[in-house]
């Protein structure tokens, strides 16, 4: 069962009660589309890049008719779909980053080690190239950087060495076997609470998606749409999305063409209550703004 991460606060910052156009940029299973519909959205706008996820949000959202429209498309796209649509400004904006509770538990995705599945880590299935793909030719030097950017990874010298050796002796193509390369090079000291291959995985998921390309631009794009009154909100699991969210809204604040005010001094983070329920909600921030003039 999906629970979506941090309804009260995105209802409480993007106050669907107004009425209006509202964009769900990663509508998922529909969890947050459904609540902003229940709460007084005229219209929802739900984009997503997993056409597995929007079958699934299609039938949980039926009973909301022509009030809710489903598109396939990564919301970096925000602004060409607005534009396709006739839509200048919308009242209300949502975007849930990163790999669903969906993703990782569907079998065959290749987002998770806790099976020996295919290598894939796509979020959309439709384009690019899988993450065995990648690995297969990716330099290692370049590897050694991403692992340790993205996944904050203090052993990626270690592991990307360990990569490449391991596909000179022939292709990495499951989830277990690059597990099992990495804890190989990860130096075990007592007890860790985390698998030595989750940064690992939790990096090339990353860089395999493109997950940070465009942030920046996304947000800005966002915070041009919003009619006077609108508001937006980002719910994030990473600190490098966090920042990148963090700093491009107080440089629209202090640009001030905008008229976007910060609605959080400091990013929301899910209550302890919700954690117990959910504990994939425990690194979600939520930074929201809104546009006064």
């Amino acid at each position: 069962m999906h629970e979506p991460v941090m309804v009260a606060e995105v209802l409480a910052h993007l106050e669907p009660a107004r009425g209006g156009v509202f964009v769900d940029c990663t509508v998922g299973l529909g969890g947050h589309a459904r609540a902003l519909l229940a709460g007084g959205a005229s219209r929802l706008i739900g984009l997503d890049r997993d056409p597995a996820a929007l079958a699934l949000s299609r039938a949980a959202l039926a009973e909301y008719g022509d009030r809710v429209e489903l598109v396939h498309s990564d919301y970096r796209r925000i602004g060409d779909l607005l534009d396709a649509r006739g839509i200048a400004t919308v009242d209300g904006v949502l975007a849930d980053l990163g790999v669903s509770s969906m993703q990782l538990d569907a079998e065959g995705r290749g987002f998770s080690f806790r099976r020996d599945e295919p290598l894939d880590m796509r979020m959309d299935r439709s384009t690019g190239p899988t993450a065995a793909e990648a690995l297969a030719t990716v330099e290692e030097r370049e590897l050694a950087d991403l692992i340790y950017e993205f996944g904050e990874e203090r052993h990626s010298r270690r592991i990307a060495r360990a990569i490449v050796d391991a596909r000179a002796r022939g292709p990495i193509e499951t989830t277990g076997a690059l597990a099992e390369i990495v804890r190989r090079a990860v130096p075990r000291k007592g007890y860790s609470r985390i698998d030595p291959a989750t940064r690992t995985f939790q990096a090339i998921r990353i860089w395999v998606n493109r997950e940070l390309d465009g942030l920046d631009a996304f947000v800005t794009e966002v915070a041009r749409r919003l009619a006077p009154g609108g508001r937006m909100a980002v719910i994030s699991f990473h600190s490098l999305e966090d920042r990148i969210v963090k700093h491009t809204l107080r440089g629209i604040q202090a640009a001030g063409e905008l008229g976007l005010e910060i609605r959080t001094k400091r990013p929301l983070v899910p209550g302890d209550e919700e954690v117990e329920r959910n504990p994939r909600a425990r690194s979600a921030k939520l930074r929201a703004a809104g546009r006064t003039v």
